[in-house]
């Protein structure tokens, strides 16, 4: 593909008088992974929203490139979003629970999103969930387990293989290490690390924790009440902040 997965031009979004992002735009090729940081109430969250289809902006354009060519996300219908969120997109959720389905087996949830683009083969899907969730570090022996006998960095893990099975071209990720004890978050982002390269995933990953974003992200934007106050290259913004509100971020991260 010789042009962006992922243009964003002018996205915004209000709440009454209070701005949850305000004229936000950037491009997402193909293999970039884009990190999102900000304090809480920055306006990241939203802005991830809004780009997964999970609200609906006042003003913008979210153009994504499909395989009939550029079409705005926000002018499609319901059942093209639904479509496209079942195959070229995916979202990881910082609760997994809100990412799995509890009553489904954990072999169940990674195969229903096969079936969900069209598997129909029992063996075939249950061979391919089998392999997945080696793939994230659960024993094949758990196959027919349910979520919630499982610890939360294994329901994350299982999370993660239930959307990554497609082979999704873009993947929304909110706060994916949120919640996890350290040890976890370490071993969960090196997965994480390991995975996007493998399939050359395009990732938009929201995060307040810098350590994610310069493990994971090729380029870094940083809001601030609604808005980017900087954006650049993950090493070059983290290591030579320009804009007041970066440097303290960045600070207040290296006097902990």
């Amino acid at each position: 593909m010789s042009g962006p997965l992922l243009q964003v031009r002018n996205l915004t979004k209000t709440y009454g008088a209070r701005i949850g992002c305000a004229d936000v735009g950037f491009d997402l090729w193909p293999g970039e992974v884009l990190g999102i940081v900000g304090e809480s109430g920055s306006g990241k969250s939203t802005l991830l929203s809004c780009l997964a289809g999970h609200q609906a902006p006042d003003a913008g354009e979210v153009i994504f490139a499909t395989a009939e060519g550029p079409r705005d996300v926000l002018r499609m219908t319901e059942s093209e979003r639904r479509r496209l969120s079942r195959t070229d997109w995916a979202y990881v959720h910082q609760n997994p629970r809100d990412g799995l389905r509890m009553g489904v087996t954990a072999g169940g949830n990674v195969g229903e999103r096969l079936m969900a683009v069209g598997a129909r083969n029992y063996g075939s899907i249950r061979e391919t969930a089998t392999d997945w969730l080696g793939r994230v570090e659960i024993a094949a022996d758990r196959i027919d387990d349910r979520p919630r006998a499982f610890s939360g960095g294994m329901q994350q893990r299982l999370q993660i293989a239930r959307n990554l099975v497609t082979g999704p071209r873009l993947v929304f990720m909110d706060e994916p290490t949120g919640g996890l004890d350290v040890s976890v978050q370490a071993r969960l982002l090196d997965l994480l690390r390991g995975l996007v390269r493998q399939m050359g995933l395009s990732v938009i990953i929201v995060t307040h924790d810098l350590a994610v974003v310069r493990l994971l992200a090729d380029r870094l934007m940083v809001m601030k009440s609604g808005r980017v106050v900087e954006q650049g290259l993950t090493d070059q913004v983290l290591d030579d902040p320009q804009h007041a509100y970066t440097q303290l971020l960045v600070s207040s991260i290296l006097q902990v």
